[in-house]
C-alpha cells in the first residue's frame, strides 16, 4: 500500500500485530484488485525462455525504473512419477511432430531441437534421481491510480518480451494470485 507504506518505515511496531498486518479493505475486479490506496494487477509468466539465457535475464522486469513491483519465484517440486508421465508425453510430441515434419518435407529448426534435447536432459536428470521442479512466476504491479497501473502493466509486458519471456494478466483470480504474489505466505498457486 503507497499511502501506509513511509509510515510503515517510521513505526517498527506497525504490522506486528493481525490487524494492521496487511490491507484493511479488498475489492477485486475482473481486470485488477483494489487495496486500500492503491490498485493492483497481477501478470502469470507463461512462457519462460526457451533457449540458454544469462542469470540476469529477468532484469528488464525486475529493474525497470519507476514500476512498483513485487515478484515472485514459486518452485513446485513434482512427484517422479508424474514428472516421467509428462517427460514421456513430450517426447512422443517432440517425435511425432518430427515425423509429421518430414512427411511434409519441413526442415526441423534450431528450437525444436533445443526443446527436445532439454526433454532428453530432463528424463537423464530424473533418472539419475534428480528432482523435476514446476515454476510459477508471479509479478504484482501496484499504481495509486487505474491510468498508471494500465501504462506500468504495458511496460512491463514489453520487459517480459526484451526477457525472452511471455505474461498474461490474471484475470479473473487477483485476490488469489495478490495473496500468492504481493503476499507470499507459503500458498501454493
Amino acid at each position: 500500500d503507497p499511502a501506509i507504506a513511509a509510515t510503515l518505515e517510521r513505526h517498527g511496531q506497525i504490522g506486528h500485530q493481525l490487524a494492521t498486518a496487511g490491507p484493511v479493505a479488498v475489492n477485486e475486479t475482473w481486470a485488477r484488485i483494489r487495496t486500500d490506496s492503491a490498485h493492483h494487477a497481477v501478470l502469470w509468466i507463461s512462457e519462460w525462455p526457451r533457449s540458454m539465457v544469462y542469470p540476469g535475464f529477468l532484469s528488464p522486469i525486475l529493474l525497470s525504473s519507476g514500476i512498483q513491483r513485487s515478484f515472485s519465484l514459486i518452485c513446485t517440486p513434482m512427484r517422479s512419477d508424474q514428472a516421467a508421465r509428462d517427460i514421456r508425453k513430450k517426447k512422443v510430441e517432440h517425435i511425432s511432430d518430427q515425423a509429421q515434419r518430414a512427411k511434409i518435407g519441413q526442415i526441423e529448426d534450431a528450437s525444436q531441437t533445443a526443446e527436445y534435447h532439454d526433454v532428453l536432459q530432463q528424463e537423464a536428470d530424473l533418472t539419475a534421481g534428480h528432482g523435476i521442479l514446476r515454476y510459477t512466476g508471479l509479478i504484482t504491479i501496484t499504481a495509486e491510480t487505474i491510468e498508471d497501473l494500465d501504462a506500468y502493466v504495458a511496460a512491463l509486458e514489453q520487459a517480459a518480451i526484451q526477457a525472452n519471456s511471455e505474461t498474461w494478466i490474471l484475470a479473473g483470480q487477483h485476490a488469489k494470485a495478490f495473496t500468492a504474489a504481493a503476499l507470499p505466505l507459503c500458498h501454493q498457486v
